[in-house]
């Protein structure tokens, strides 16, 4: 078995999360065009991707930081993903909804994504980095929270425009 070097794996890791936070951003964007009912979830939005372009900037100082840039290939990959996601939901009666569950989801995968980032970060003598990383955990499960918090009251307001004949989707 090949042995790969821990600046390999760093860097990789960075390019990952870079291109997770990327997908996010663009979907969040795309979201906000159709949520003038939910003025809530769209504050949400808005503030997260506030914090996810700060997340974007971290990790751009952290790949400068090792001599590496974002890989162009993964973001591309993962923005055609999110656009393909987007793009099916857009055609369920049910957009917003199902928006709301996947992006409750997708704070969690990200969660993930900087709990192993800050391990891997400290294991390549990168404890400043790590320490980014941690604050990022904690930025999303915010925005998790948030989230969680709005299920119910957008689902009540889904349920009133649509059992109205309204239109409750973009």
């Amino acid at each position: 078995m090949a042995s790969t070097e821990i600046g390999t794996i760093y860097a990789g890791a960075l390019r990952n999360t870079r291109a997770l936070e990327k997908q996010g951003l663009e979907q969040i964007e795309r979201q906000l065009s159709g949520l003038e009912r939910y003025p809530d979830y769209a504050a949400v939005l808005r503030r997260h991707a506030e914090t996810t372009k700060g997340q974007l900037a971290r990790l751009d100082r952290a790949l400068e930081g090792i001599g590496a840039s974002p890989s162009t290939l993964k973001e591309t990959v993962t923005s055609v993903a999110g656009s393909i996601g987007a793009a099916v939901h857009a055609t369920a009666q049910d957009e917003t909804l199902k928006n709301l569950y996947a992006g409750y989801a997708y704070q969690y995968d990200q969660i993930a994504a900087y709990r192993s980032l800050a391990v891997i970060a400290e294991r390549a003598g990168k404890s400043d980095q790590a320490s980014s990383f941690r604050a990022a955990v904690e930025e999303e499960t915010k925005a998790a929270e948030e989230i969680a918090a709005l299920i119910e009251p957008v689902t009540q307001t889904y349920l009133d425009l649509t059992l109205a004949g309204g239109k409750a989707d973009s």
